[in-house]
């Protein structure tokens, strides 16, 4: 059977989610398919579960612990089907996802079809679709807000296999957060982009989740914003889009701080965020991101001291870091 879309499933103590991640693929209604199961140096009993599958389509490989870029980076190499697809450990799809976006791909000679999704969180059982901006098919050249309206996350995507190898389009593998400049080399690669209006995967959130656990690699931010910069920095035509995007992901982490568990940790990101945008985008309190916030909420925002006082009062309100 060949294999038209191979599935990257990197893993770390996973046990809790396993089955139900893997389940989802296996169910799939379309089933010229691999999966491609890297563990990555788990301690629990996720090896145990990925055994007790017998589906032939799996490829299961054991690693030492290496981290999600450089086990994405492997999955990458070991693909052979015609497209490639990414799915968190903790996440699980639509049955009908595969078949919708190959058959999206196929039909309208796609390099990269991007889908909605639903964000659940664990312990509310809250579960909300979050809709991508819909664009008729495009490219990043072309349509340049992608970079503002495409969540910067690899899983609620499809892309073709060549387009990644062809371009060598990798992960960077010794930082957190290192979806981002996968992502906006692939759109921006990308001959044509398309995208299907439906949420077609589960993106969970619980108490351990990289979206929730802030920490001391929360700087590694600052550098993904640098190297994405970096990318751009020859095309002119993009500095006011980048500018933004920057702004935007650098004044969500100091607002994060909120919820770090080391005070010292967490105004130290925000001074040296507040620090690298002033250096890098000196008109940075004027930026277009802040036009749509509250008067309150941008108030706060573009301002460090403030910024600083706020995550203070959310900590000793909540007793965070206590």
């Amino acid at each position: 059977m060949k294999n038209d879309i191979s599935i990257i499933v990197p893993i770390y103590n996973a046990e809790k989610y396993l089955n139900k991640c893997i389940d989802s693929l296996i169910d799939q209604t379309k089933k010229e398919l691999e999966f491609i199961l890297v563990n990555d140096g788990s301690t629990d009993t996720s090896e145990e579960i990925i055994k007790t599958y017998k589906d032939k389509r799996i490829k299961y490989f054991k690693n030492k612990n290496q981290g999600i870029g450089k086990t994405r980076n492997f999955g990458i190499e070991k693909a052979t089907g015609k497209y490639i697809m990414f799915l968190d450990s903790d996440d699980y799809l639509d049955n009908h996802a595969c078949e919708e976006l190959f058959n999206k791909a196929e039909k309208e000679k796609l390099d990269l079809v991007i889908n909605n999704f639903y964000r659940v969180e664990e312990d509310t059982e809250k579960v909300e679709e979050i809709k991508i901006p819909e664009f008729e098919n495009t490219t990043l050249k072309e349509n340049k807000n992608l970079l503002l309206d495409i969540n910067l996350a690899p899983w609620n995507k499809l892309y073709k296999t060549s387009l990644l190898k062809k371009n060598k389009i990798k992960f960077v593998e010794d930082l957190k957060y290192e979806d981002a400049p996968f992502v906006i080399e692939a759109m921006d690669k990308a001959k044509k982009i398309g995208c299907i209006s439906k949420p077609l995967n589960y993106y969970v959130i619980h108490k351990n989740s990289e979206t929730t656990v802030r920490d001391k690699k929360i700087f590694d931010i600052i550098k993904i914003v640098d190297k994405i910069r970096k990318y751009f920095s020859k095309r002119k035509e993009y500095t006011e889009t980048v500018d933004k995007l920057s702004v935007r992901i650098l004044t969500n982490y100091t607002i994060q701080q909120r919820v770090q568990e080391d005070k010292e940790v967490g105004m130290k990101f925000i001074e040296q965020a507040f620090q690298y945008m002033k250096k890098n985008i000196p008109d940075y309190k004027n930026n277009k991101y802040y036009k749509n916030r509250g008067f309150l909420r941008r108030t706060i925002e573009k301002n460090k001291f403030l910024t600083k006082v706020y995550c203070n009062y959310y900590r000793k309100k909540n007793k965070i870091g206590d």
